[in-house]
């Protein structure tokens, strides 16, 4: 499944360091493989979910987990994108901690999906292609400021924890990585009266990012009445003529608070 095995003991101590475990912790690790992370991990906390797809490599890390006793970790043997996070949440708790060195082709898709669950979770400790990483955490102006990076700002704090080479994993991966720590808000700085606009208008703005914010918008998904649009520009102090990755996080949220707060706006 093109997955690239973490075979670093120092890696993975900082990795679970920065997760500041307690044995009241559920973790959900994502992507578990040969059990690097788990392992340990399930040494540090009260549970963990062990997300592994692969049905032989699930079968190894079972032999692993039992070589060492371990009896407080489930293997689901599944996609991550399609597991419910809020039936792993302890009642007790409701809270979530988040691990993993996340398949590099779906790393985008699991981060809008973990947002999608930030309720449930605390913090998410993650490893990406150091690429990825660098778009989360870039800021407004950058050019690799994103759709990401403005998602992630709104939901949460990030920052970097440690560059990985690419010598880290078996099989050797052709790029570095990098692992970045995200703790997620109670409630947003920021916050929006409608979310789902609010992401829309990011992924709008984003999906054009070389024409003026204004026209990206327009010719998006959006069903934007021109008037208006230009209303909430006025109103917000935005300039129309400016491109997404200009926009900090409040500015988006101050555009789109205006749309929504506008009653002839509809959205497709």
């Amino acid at each position: 499944m093109g997955q690239n095995f973490l075979t670093s003991p120092e890696i993975a101590s900082k990795i679970i360091s920065r997760a500041g475990l307690t044995g009241e912790d559920t973790v959900v690790e994502i992507g578990s493989g040969l059990g690097a992370l788990t392992v340990p991990l399930a040494y540090q906390s009260k549970h963990v979910y062990a997300i592994e797809p692969d049905k032989r490599i699930a079968g190894l890390l079972r032999n692993e987990l039992m070589a060492n006793g371990l009896t407080n970790v489930t293997i689901v043997e599944n996609d991550i994108l399609a597991c419910d996070l809020s039936a792993m949440t302890d009642p007790s708790l409701q809270s979530l901690k988040v691990l993993g060195n996340l398949p590099y082709h779906i790393s985008s898709q699991v981060i809008v999906y973990l947002l999608g669950f930030r309720k449930y979770i605390t913090s998410a400790v993650l490893m990406f292609q150091k690429e990825v990483a660098e778009r989360l955490l870039a800021q407004p102006g950058n050019k690799i400021y994103g759709r990401l990076s403005v998602l992630i700002g709104y939901s949460a704090t990030i920052r970097p924890v440690v560059t990985v080479p690419a010598s880290s994993f078996h099989p050797r991966s052709g790029v570095d990585s990098a692992v970045v720590a995200i703790d997620f808000f109670n409630a947003p700085l920021f916050p929006a009266s409608d979310e789902t606009l609010l992401f829309n208008i990011v992924r709008a703005g984003f999906g054009k990012r070389r024409k003026m914010l204004k026209n990206a918008l327009l010719t998006g998904d959006l069903n934007l009445n021109e008037s208006v649009l230009m209303k909430a520009f006025k109103s917000t102090d935005i300039d129309p003529q400016t491109r997404a990755e200009k926009l900090s996080v409040e500015e988006f949220v101050r555009l789109s608070n205006a749309l929504s707060n506008n009653s002839n706006l509809t959205v497709s």
